[in-house]
Order: C-alpha cells, then sequence, then structure tokens
C-alpha cells in the first residue's frame, strides 16, 4: 500500500486527532534498506526460549497527552532470528486492561509501515473500548518504529532524495538514481543494525513471541492496512497459532511497487474530485463553487507551491509536493474533510501553510497518531522516523529491484503513466516507487509463500471508495488466502470501515469477541448506521 508521507522532516506542530478511519493507514510504497532475514521453515530452528519465556511489567506511561489508564511495557526479541546471539531489540507496547477477568488480548496493528502503535492506541483508544469488555487490548512500535530502534536516514536525507525524483527534468534520471544511492547509504548510516531486519517476516516473528509472553495460546489480532499484510504473513509463518483475525483495509500481496503506485494515485485522485465536489457547494470554499474549475486550481497551486515553495516556520520551504502529502492525508475520510477546507483557505487567503502542515508533517497515514503537542521526545526518536520507517518495510517486503539502466530507460514512462492517473499526486506516488533504488533486493516470502491458508477462517473487510487500498485488493487477496478468508463488503467512502462505520465495528467486535462471523460475501451499506 501506499502511504501519505511528507516530502520532509517531519516536525512538532499542531495536528489534529484522527479517528481509527482517519489513521488506519494506507498503506503504502516506500522503501527499504536491507531485505529481511527469514528462517527456513521446516529448518533447525535455534533456541528463542529466553524470548518466549521472559515476562513483561507494565507501568503507567510516560510522555505528553498520554491517558493515565494507558499502561506500557517492553519485550526483548532477537535482532535476527536465524542468529538470536547476535544481539536483541526492545520492543515498546502499550495496553488498556480489560474491564474485567480478561480471557486474553487482542493485538492491534495500526498501519503504514511505520505507525507507532503505541501512540495510535493512546489517541484511538476510545474506539476498542467494547474490546476491554473480554479482552486486554495491546498494540506495539514494530521494530524500527517509535520507541522500538526507530530507524533514521536523517532528517535531510529523505528530503533530497524526493526533489531528486520529482524534478521535472528526465533527460538525465541517472543523476538522481545516484542521489538515490546516497540516500541508501545515508541511511544505513544513521539507523544501525536493525535495518538489516525491519521487514514484515521479522515482525510477524515477534508476534509471536508478543503473544506468548502475553499469555496467549492463540493470537487475536486486528490489523488495518499494512496491518493486514502482517497479518497475512503471521498467518502463513504460525497458522497453528492463529485465532480470531480481522484485516481491514486490505493490502495487495503480490502487486509490484509500480502497480500499487498507480493504483493508489488514482483512488486518491478520486478521492480528491469527490472532496472537492463536497467543498464547492459550501459558500466557505476557498475554489469556489464550480468543481471542475476547482480541479484545475488545486494542479495549478501543487506546480506553483513546487516552483516557488513557501517558507514556513520551521525552517525548511513547503513545496507543492509537500500539499500533495497533505492532501493525501486528508482525503482519507470526509471526517477529516471540514479541517481540510479551512487548512487550505488559509494557505490561499494567508499564506499560512500550519493547517496544511499539521497533515503533512506528520509522515503517517491512518492510523497516525496525532496529539496538540509534541508526539515524541525528538531525542528519543528521530524526526524522519515515519517516512524512513516505512520506506524500510516496504522495500524489505519488495523482491523487485529494477537495473539503473531499466529504471533510466523507463522512467519517462512511468512518470506519464503516473501523471495520466494524477496530476496531484502522480510524481508524489512515482517518487515512492522510485527510492527502493540502492536498497538490496527483498524477500520473496510474501509473494511465494503467504497463500493457501490452513488457518481458523478470518474476517477480510474491503471498503469500496477506499483511496488507498482499493476493493479488488481485498478479493484477490482473499482469493490467495483460499477457504480461510470471510469477506465483508463495506458499501462506503474512506480508508478501512472499523473507525467509520458503524455495521462493520459492529461485525467486528461480534467475530472478535463472541467468533461471529457474517457470511462470506455480505455488506454493510453506507445508509447502514455509518458514523461519518
Amino acid at each position: 500500500m501506499l502511504a501519505k508521507l511528507s516530502t520532509r522532516p517531519s516536525v512538532r506542530c499542531r495536528a489534529v486527532r484522527p479517528s481509527v478511519r482517519r489513521r488506519a493507514v494506507t498503506g503504502a510504497v516506500g522503501l527499504a534498506l536491507l531485505g529481511a532475514g527469514l528462517t527456513a521453515v521446516g529448518g533447525t530452528e535455534p533456541d528463542l526460549g529466553r524470548f518466549y519465556d521472559q515476562r513483561i511489567t507494565w507501568t503507567a506511561c510516560e510522555g505528553v497527552d498520554l491517558p493515565e489508564d494507558l499502561q506500557c511495557g517492553k519485550i526483548t526479541v532477537p535482532l535476527d532470528y536465524a542468529e538470536p546471539r547476535k544481539g536483541t531489540l526492545e520492543l515498546a507496547l502499550a495496553r488498556y486492561r480489560a474491564a474485567g477477568d480478561p480471557r486474553g488480548s487482542v493485538v492491534l496493528n495500526f498501519g503504514g509501515p511505520g505507525g507507532s502503535g503505541v501512540l495510535g492506541l493512546a489517541h484511538g483508544g476510545k474506539d476498542f473500548m467494547g474490546l476491554t469488555d473480554d479482552y486486554d487490548v495491546v498494540s506495539f512500535d514494530p521494530r524500527g518504529v517509535g520507541r522500538s530502534s526507530p530507524v533514521s536516514c536523517g532528517t535531510e536525507a529523505t528530503g533530497r532524495a524526493l526533489e531528486a525524483t520529482g524534478g521535472e527534468d528526465t533527460s538525465d534520471p541517472r543523476e538522481a538514481l545516484a542521489q538515490l544511492r546516497e540516500v541508501a547509504a545515508e541511511c544505513v548510516e544513521h539507523s544501525g543494525p536493525v535495518l538489516s531486519h525491519i521487514g514484515t517476516v521479522d515482525v510477524a516473528r515477534d508476534l509471536d513471541v508478543m503473544r506468548q509472553v502475553l499469555g496467549d495460546g492463540k493470537l487475536n489480532y486486528l490489523g488495518f492496512s499494512y496491518g493486514t499484510r502482517l497479518g497475512a504473513v503471521y498467518a502463513a509463518r504460525f497458522p497453528e497459532k492463529v485465532g480470531r483475525f480481522v484485516l481491514d483495509g486490505v493490502d495487495t500481496l503480490t502487486d509490484p511497487l509500480t502497480e500499487q503506485g498507480l493504483a493508489s494515485a488514482r483512488g486518491q485522485q478520486k478521492a480528491l474530485e469527490n472532496f472537492l465536489v463536497w467543498c464547492t457547494e459550501d459558500i466557505a470554499c476557498p475554489f469556489g463553487q464550480d468543481a471542475r474549475d476547482a480541479r484545475r486550481q488545486v494542479v495549478e497551486l501543487v506546480d506553483s507551491l513546487d516552483e516557488n515553495p513557501v517558507p514556513t516556520d520551521f525552517g525548511f520551504e513547503f513545496t507543492g509536493q509537500d500539499l500533495a502529502g497533505a492532501l493525501g492525508q486528508g482525503l482519507y475520510s470526509k471526517e477529516l474533510w471540514p479541517l481540510l477546507q479551512r487548512a487550505l483557505a488559509q494557505l490561499l487567503e494567508d499564506g499560512d501553510t500550519r493547517g496544511v502542515e499539521a497533515f503533512a508533517t506528520g509522515g503517517l497515514t491512518p492510523p497516525a497518531p496525532r496529539a496538540d503537542g509534541p508526539l515524541v521526545d525528538a531525542e528519543e526518536v528521530p524526526l524522519d522516523n515515519p517516512p524512513a520507517a516505512l520506506m524500510a518495510v516496504n522495500c524489505a517486503d519488495d523482491p523487485d529491484r529494477p537495473s539503473a539502466e531499466r529504471l533510466t530507460r523507463d522512467l519517462a514512462r512511468l512518470r506519464t503513466a503516473y501523471e495520466e492517473a494524477s496530476a496531484v499526486f502522480g510524481r508524489y506516488r512515482l517518487t515512492q516507487v522510485l527510492m527502493c533504488h540502492g536498497r538490496p533486493r527483498g524477500t520473496d516470502y510474501i509473494r511465494e509463500r503467504v497463500k493457501d491458508l490452513d488457518t481458523p477462517k478470518m474476517l477480510l473487510v474491503g471498503t469500496r471508495g477506499d483511496p488507498a487500498t482499493p476493493y479488488r485488493w481485498t478479493v484477490e487477496t482473499a482469493e490467495r488466502l483460499g477457504d480461510a478468508a470471510v469477506v465483508l463488503d463495506n458499501r462506503a467512502e474512506g480508508h478501512t470501515g472499523y473507525g467509520s462505520s458503524e455495521c462493520v465495528h459492529r461485525k467486528v467486535d461480534d467475530f472478535l469477541r463472541y467468533g461471529s462471523l457474517p457470511p462470506n460475501g455480505s455488506s454493510c451499506g453506507a445508509e447502514e448506521g455509518d458514523r461519518a
């Protein structure tokens, strides 16, 4: 999936608190540096007993604006599961305790990749309080993310790479590719050894350690956007440990990054057009009252900001590609549209970038956590961690590495295809695809092994108007997973369904709490109690 990431380092600024629908990520095409280390299934496994036998200590969470009833803890996992003696990592966890005696835990992943589960649960926990009647509700910062050994490329590296690949000049793309290789080397330098072991296959193994440490014989799981990829990989790797699984906003397991990028550009363009129809029905719309003219104005605004960036209060210039990222954040849910409209009005009428920065600088797709103050301690978590982690995981999960010669030959054609998909989001999306260049080839485990699952039934939720994970991905992934997949068709707009549709929310909770699955192919309609 393609996530929306700012073209600049994240900064501390005012931001909005999204619901699960606003946060559940998109997921996302980015880049990764080093491939996922995978111990061969069926081979001789090293002794991991000390990790599975550890105990977790829960204490009150420390941080800005964190709820008093949220508890935090840590677990230790191997850096490299094939060679656990090489070193360890600490993973940050958070939980809301069950109201009574729990019958286990439900583990959440909010997507990204690159989303902090600790902050996602802290600021979106109200959406899951119904589950605490039966379960402890747990989330975590995956390896390389947040307070779990965060990766970084340096505050300048990502911006330089995006500028190099997003420009208009295609006469010598070799220079842009050379700059991407330089950025790859800087990511290795800033991130340390975790970068070699950051892919979803490793995170799935961390999940299994987490399951045991939480005291659960089977893993109960709710994953959004990229979190659906993680859930599918876990189910393939540990089929006998699958409990009640829900995948909402289903990711592709097979599409190459170039196809993912095009799908995301088209989805975001459609969402933008829907937003502008809504906006132009309001007298306060900064683009006037004609939707077609409003589309033209948005394209001109992006181009203008790329040519003449606007200075910000944080020491960098706000570009058209930054605006594309901000628009992408704001288009995930109708709940965000009024805020996005006001932010765009501030930009157009007063040259004030603070509103759009509140979207662009988060660096995450739903479920990006937000607060009204600093999100993290910059000394603990590098400001560029969200985009750096997104890029690292997505490329670690992708085995395709076209040669520099092929990219040089194909770049003009790719740019044309992306700009035809969206004049607003095309260049932005293409950049994310190109940024795998210079990184080692990722694992082929997901494409080759995550299929025909022999697990209990899993609930897959696909939303018809999802701008980040097209509904066809739900259908394709369900077919790939086989008899284990049960599809719930959410006939609505927006990214994921749990946080916006009462119907989806109810059916997911009924499954997680009572094991009650809806019939395969059943639907939730837009009129059936949607929250948005």
